[in-house]
């Protein structure tokens, strides 16, 4: 065990003090440490004022405008999600055969590090041990650091009775504010000594050969290549109708939207795990925002605003979906606040970000991180003004809705939903997923629940911007690993 018994009280302040105020310090504008910096906060009143002086001024004129705006926002994310998903539908993640993967030489392969944070877990942390031995990959050349909180006793507790183990190096994380994962990860990469670094859940069941796959991958792909994603699958997808709709939507995200991003140069939001990064250019641009509750998408963009690239691998994970409703909102709402954060973020430098990224990825950057969460919120508001037309035809209804806008909004609506469904239900045919077609012609509840996360984020947004809101696992029975990969396998 890495503790106050093996690393000095120096060793420790030094990581601890850089783990939370590195990149804070190192360049105050990539950290949501702060929620506004410098101009954004001015702009963001100002339109405020004037957007409410405008409707005490003109009110009628005023929605009609605003309303007009949202249409315009559901149009151009609609039409970027489907260009999106018709490129990852032609090129797909890229594909290491086993025998490649397998074929590199065993003194070829890069020392590598395994970041695995944890807290309050300790229903899950014992399969930890199973899932790391069960990787194919020699145990000379890996470091696993299971990262723990030095005052989480119970977990610690649970750790340390699983006996020793000559894959899992316990690493306490001194506590301090913030009680974040990307903290724990900053603490734990100050001790990493492998050349590629990856993050797993301690629920997490990576398949056995995904470093492998890995390391090939990084040789074949060019040297701007900071980081190649492996697939999230869900396990539980069969739990009842919330796991259902999580697993399709996780499908489409990590099969197909993804690729889709990587082959059109796209910056990429990485997934929580099983994201594997160069060390070198992990720590060359500042690691993770121990502020940001959604330290991946930050992550994949600051990959992107340093001229790197990201890569998407036929590799999967198996996770737990979230199967209680209050605890999945509880997690999606952290994610819609994650992205605005990041968003308000990476746009304090925005003509820098325009130049690096290009037009058409500057405004998918946009439509992607903040228009997600928005997008979500306002689907509230429109569903509400949809029900109220249908129940009375209230005249002020009309008004806002003139023909130039009605029928965008009608296009929007109708047609938008439908498109959305309907790439859900092709990438379910082409993963041969056929179990999960309930669950995509049920999505639309799926969307209403998005819409009260999406809330709940934009409000906590504003009180508790970095406030980490802890998602529980170890809801679902743990399936058999070999029988779970087998099954993950064929799909």
């Amino acid at each position: 065990m890495l503790d106050a018994h093996t690393v000095t009280p120096e060793q420790q302040q030094y990581a601890l003090d850089r783990a939370i105020n590195g990149l804070r310090d190192d360049d105050p504008r990539q950290s949501a440490a702060k929620p506004l910096l410098g101009w954004q906060k001015p702009v963001l009143l100002s339109l405020l004022a004037i957007a409410v002086a405008f409707a005490f001024w003109r009110p009628m004129e005023t929605a009609v405008t605003l309303i007009g705006l949202c249409t315009l926002a559901y149009l151009l994310t609609l039409g970027d999600r489907v260009l999106i998903f018709r490129r990852g539908l032609a090129s797909r993640p890229i594909v290491i055969p086993d025998d490649v993967a397998r074929a590199i030489p065993e003194d070829e392969l890069p020392a590598y590090t395994i970041l695995v944070p944890a807290y309050n877990e300790p229903e899950v942390v014992a399969d930890l041990i199973g899932a790391m031995d069960s990787l194919e990959y020699p145990r000379d050349r890996l470091q696993v650091l299971l990262l723990l909180e030095a005052d989480d006793q119970v977990t610690i507790d649970a750790a340390e009775a699983c006996g020793e183990s000559d894959v899992i190096t316990i690493l306490l994380v001194p506590p301090a504010e913030p009680r974040t994962k990307p903290k724990a990860c900053n603490y734990g990469l100050h001790f990493a000594t492998g050349d590629i670094v990856t993050i797993f859940d301690a629920e997490d069941l990576p398949e056995p050969l995904q470093l492998r796959r890995v390391v090939a991958a990084f040789r074949d792909l060019s040297d701007d290549v900071a980081c190649v994603q492996a697939k999230l699958v869900y396990h539980n997808g069969h739990q009842n109708l919330l796991t259902a709709w999580f697993t399709a939507e996780y499908g489409l995200w990590f099969g197909y939207l993804l690729p889709g991003m990587m082959v059109s140069t796209s910056p990429i939001p990485l997934g929580g795990t099983s994201n594997h990064l160069r060390r070198q250019m992990l720590q060359g641009i500042g690691a993770w925002d121990p502020f940001n509750v959604t330290e991946d998408a930050d992550l994949g963009l600051r990959i992107a605003a340093n001229g790197y690239r990201t890569a998407v691998i036929d590799s999967y994970t198996l996770e737990e979906a979230n199967s209680d409703p209050i605890n999945w909102i509880r997690q999606r709402s952290r994610w819609y606040k994650g992205y605005l954060q990041t968003w308000l973020v990476h746009i304090r430098r925005p003509v820098k970000l325009y130049r690096t990224l290009g037009l058409r990825s500057f405004i998918r950057f946009t439509l992607v991180l903040a228009g997600t969460p928005i997008i979500a919120v306002l689907n509230l508001l429109f569903w509400f003004i949809t029900v109220l037309w249908f129940l009375g035809q209230p005249a002020v209804v009309g008004e806002v809705f003139p023909d130039l806008i009605y029928f965008p909004a009608l296009v929007a609506m109708i047609i938008g939903n439908f498109t959305v469904m309907y790439m859900n239900m092709i990438a379910l045919r082409e993963d041969d997923r056929s179990d999960l077609l309930l669950a995509a012609l049920t999505v639309w509840l799926f969307w209403l629940m998005m819409s009260v996360a999406a809330a709940k984020g934009c409000y906590q947004m504003i009180r508790q911007p970095s406030f980490w809101e802890k998602t529980f696992h170890g809801l679902a029975e743990r399936p058999d690993e070999d029988a779970a990969h087998r099954a993950a396998a064929q799909k």
